[in-house]
């Protein structure tokens, strides 16, 4: 900590220069406002603790292009989480409306063999959905967006400040372990 009270912005000025010591700082002085504030929005210890991290992930990418118009950070804190988190809303919602479309693609045989095709679908669609939230977040995440939000990887790539060889080896991998994850068993 540093000696006497500092304001935002004086730490604002630091963490522009790359200053750890002044971002920590920060941190643990709206960490717990911030997080509430998350929870408030999510209703959720999970999601809150997703937004805090994003939240000041954000501040520290961006501490270069900000200015803080009043002392405190706090306004600008609340709205980059209330953006994140309304990008969120929209992401599971985009996801959302693409699984139904998954279930119906394809041509329509006769009733009986859609009705068994329909039924082993849905079945095969949520245990893929399921195995998709066990792979790791970074692989997780590229398949939201590119498999079943139809992103290229070059777009997903810009969106998670990646390169584009490194979504599709996240892809890659995804794939694999999706596979392993969802494969029948004899008894099945």
């Amino acid at each position: 900590m540093r000696d006497g009270p500092t304001s935002d912005a004086d730490l604002w000025r630091l963490i522009a220069t790359d200053d750890h010591q002044a971002f920590t700082e920060l941190f643990e002085r709206h960490a717990q406002t911030v997080w509430n504030y998350a929870y408030r929005l999510t209703a959720s210890w999970s999601a809150a603790d997703d937004l805090l991290a994003t939240t000041f992930l954000t501040a520290w990418r961006r501490r270069r292009e900000v200015r803080l118009v009043r002392e405190s950070a706090l306004p600008w804190l609340y709205t980059v989480t209330s953006n994140v988190c309304r990008g969120e809303r929209r992401r599971r919602g985009r996801f959302l409306r693409v699984v139904p479309r998954l279930v119906t693609a394809g041509s329509t045989p006769d009733h009986a063999e859609q009705f068994a095709q329909d039924s082993a679908t849905r079945e095969r669609l949520h245990r893929v959905l399921a195995a998709i939230e066990h792979l790791p977040r970074g692989e997780c995440e590229a398949v939201k967006v590119c498999l079943l939000g139809g992103t290229s990887a070059a777009d997903a790539a810009e969106l998670f400040g990646i390169s584009e060889v490194s979504v599709r080896s996240r892809l890659s991998r995804a794939r694999a372990r999706l596979q392993e994850l969802t494969q029948e068993t004899p008894d099945e």
